[in-house]
């Protein structure tokens, strides 16, 4: 549950790179993703036309503020995009680093303040910080974001310890995996280890078959959580006979 919102999809599908908007309006659908994030940017660039073909996909729209830099640009495209979408949510994104998209703390934290102040329910991109993750718990998010690994890479979880220690620090938090998942072996992984949903993009947009792509990663995240549920194995140092010696027939 995000923001008293329930879904039955733990996949967030973005809407970018897709060679064209019949085949991203299959990809959402093969995926069964209830949640696409939406550039204000590339909202900008295509005028209405993107928005009625985002509309006839029935998801909830999740704008982002993908491509800025400092928490001032960041609000400013926020409330843009509450007026464009109708929509108090936003992922807010504020990128400190030019090369691996690294978000600023800083920044991040201090857009993420002054837009939950304002009514906003906010979807962090953040680091596996646990610092970073309570600072922006204390500013009024309800939702994490760490990344996987940096946008578009498509290394995975390329911290689990960092992972998996977030987990168990922010217990009652809505954790999504966000960027940096590049097949559907990750997304299933990052479900196994308990979080709540992954959102990506590249890795379908991108693929040869972006619809077939989108329809396993939606398998996948179903199946990790599924396993979660049902509760995985504890990995052991030694091997364990899955058919006991004791009470076995002795043969002359």
């Amino acid at each position: 549950m995000f923001y008293q919102t329930h879904l039955t999809s733990r996949l967030m599908l973005g809407t970018a790179q897709y060679p064209s908007p019949a085949v991203l309006q299959d990809a959402i659908a093969a995926s069964g993703a209830q949640v696409i994030t939406v550039s204000l940017r590339r909202e900008g660039a295509d005028g209405g036309a993107f928005r009625d073909i985002i509309a006839q996909c029935g998801c909830r729209v999740l704008p982002n503020t993908a491509g800025c830099h400092t928490a001032r640009e960041a609000i400013t495209t926020a409330h843009m995009a509450r007026e464009l979408f109708g929509t108090t949510w936003i992922k807010l994104e504020v990128i400190g680093h030019a090369d691996t998209l690294q978000p600023d703390p800083f920044a991040l934290v201090e857009a993420a303040r002054a837009l939950c102040a304002d009514g906003f329910e906010v979807f962090p991109y953040t680091t596996e910080d646990l610092i970073v993750g309570e600072k922006l718990i204390e500013a009024g998010c309800k939702v994490l974001m760490p990344w996987g690994a940096p946008i578009g890479s498509g290394q995975g979880l390329r911290n689990r310890d960092a992972l998996r220690t977030m987990r168990a620090h922010f217990r009652d938090v809505p954790l999504v995996i966000d960027a940096g998942l590049g097949a559907p072996s990750q997304a299933a992984a990052a479900m196994e280890m308990g979080f709540d949903a992954v959102l990506l993009n590249t890795a379908v947009a991108k693929a040869r078959d972006p619809i077939a792509m989108a329809a396993a990663f939606g398998q996948a995240v179903a199946a990790g959580r599924m396993a979660f549920d049902a509760g995985l194995m504890p990995r052991r140092d030694m091997a364990v006979a899955s058919t006991p010696i004791f009470g076995m027939a002795e043969l002359a």
